[in-house]
């Protein structure tokens, strides 16, 4: 049995991660001595429907695939769409059939995340958006979390191990169970052991809700701190927050009237879009984390559309390799590949392996990622609505 459960690498990369039809398939077209050159493409739905999704995980699509019989080429990450394909791999199939379990997942789950992070990212485009829900997820799947956030524009993230992975540093404040290991009316002291014992160039933020109403923490914590307070946390539990905007003025009027209008207000706990759009006018930023960390994974399907050369497809999907577009009016557009495309239209889909060589260039460096996501969201008017 695998330590935590967890399925390695290795049986990632030899094919083992699959689902056992694909070993029978395999098995069936090697005894019959069939190997056909095939175009397999991953969609999600056929025709656009307005409904943007952002694509991510195409990194771990590219490690999977590269060095095997295949070309792939593939919408960059970060990129939205919506119909038509997001990947197409051409080649004999037996050289990739029993990855196909594991490059769903890896762009399912990705891009749901990738997703549900840039409706959060939209509704407060001026504030600092965190990444906080690696808790909610075995912690094999923490990085991708992250890595999802990130490519959707999140400021950070606070997985310490996925952030050794990412080459990026976790950030944090402190949790309610510090001022608890105090005692209650010595939240004083635990702001004090958290100034003294942290490092130096970590932001004090003092969270301010763990006892008492959170103006009365709040101007304890400045009081406590002083000058070196640079902001506090608000993370109420949903039982016990009622109005949240009311309470974030009450809080921002509070700590003007003393004169400590620099120091930054964060929020937490359960926030969605909706709460984002309604707090980011009196809020610095946000800690988000189920909303982004349990998202539904985008239901990819890969399809075979086309066998040694000629069109073909299963019922209800449409047979013969396809591009896709952005449209000069921020559109969605599907053709044919070997056909022209809308006039002005931008293809979306380039090469990223040649030959099993990866040729990617930036399609799934994370930055570009970030920024194209945002450019595409501009776009297309995503999250207006």
């Amino acid at each position: 049995m695998s330590e935590f459960d967890i399925v390695d690498a290795a049986a990632i990369r030899e094919g083992r991660a699959t689902d056992a039809y694909f070993e029978r398939t395999e098995a069936a077209l090697e005894a019959a001595g069939r190997n056909p050159r095939v175009v397999a493409e991953v969609t999600a739905d056929q025709f656009p429907d307005g409904e943007f999704e952002l694509f991510a995980g195409l990194g771990n699509a590219v490690e999977l695939l590269a060095g095997r019989d295949v070309d792939v080429d593939a919408v960059p990450e970060g990129r939205l769409f919506d119909g038509g394909p997001v990947m197409r791999i051409e080649g004999p199939y037996l050289a990739f059939a029993r990855l196909e379990t594991s490059l769903l997942g890896f762009l399912s789950h990705a891009s749901g995340m990738a997703t549900a992070a840039l409706d959060c990212r939209v509704a407060a485009p001026e504030s600092s958006v965190l990444s906080f829900g690696a808790r909610h997820v075995h912690p094999a799947m923490t990085a991708a979390v992250e890595r999802s956030a990130l490519a959707a524009g999140f400021d950070g993230f606070s997985h310490v191990a996925a952030g050794d992975l990412l080459g990026r540093e976790a950030s944090g404040t402190m949790p309610h169970a510090l001022a608890i290991c105090f005692g209650r009316g010595e939240q004083e002291a635990a702001w004090r052991a958290y100034d003294e014992g942290v490092p130096a160039d970590a932001p004090r933020i003092a969270l301010c809700d763990t006892y008492s109403d959170e103006v009365d923490e709040v101007l304890r914590a400045v009081e406590t701190l002083g000058d070196d307070l640079d902001g506090v946390r608000l993370d109420t539990t949903g039982s016990r927050r009622g109005d949240f905007g009311h309470i974030v003025r009450e809080v921002r009027w509070e700590l003007d009237a003393r004169g400590h209008g620099d120091v930054a207000v964060y929020v937490s706990g359960g926030l969605g879009p909706a709460d984002l759009r309604d707090l980011r006018d009196v809020v610095d930023g946000f800690g988000v984390g189920g909303y982004v960390s349990n998202a539904d994974p985008v239901d990819f399907a890969l399809d075979l559309v086309a066998v040694d050369g000629e069109p073909a497809a299963k019922r209800g999907k449409l047979s013969g390799a396809k591009a896709v577009y952005r449209t000069d009016d921020g559109a969605h557009a599907v053709g044919l590949a070997d056909r022209s495309g809308p006039a002005d239209a931008e293809a979306l889909m380039e090469p990223v392996i040649r030959d099993g060589e990866v040729v990617a260039g930036d399609a799934f460096d994370l930055s570009a990622a970030a920024e194209r996501a945002l450019a595409d969201a501009a776009a297309v008017g995503y999250g207006t609505d």
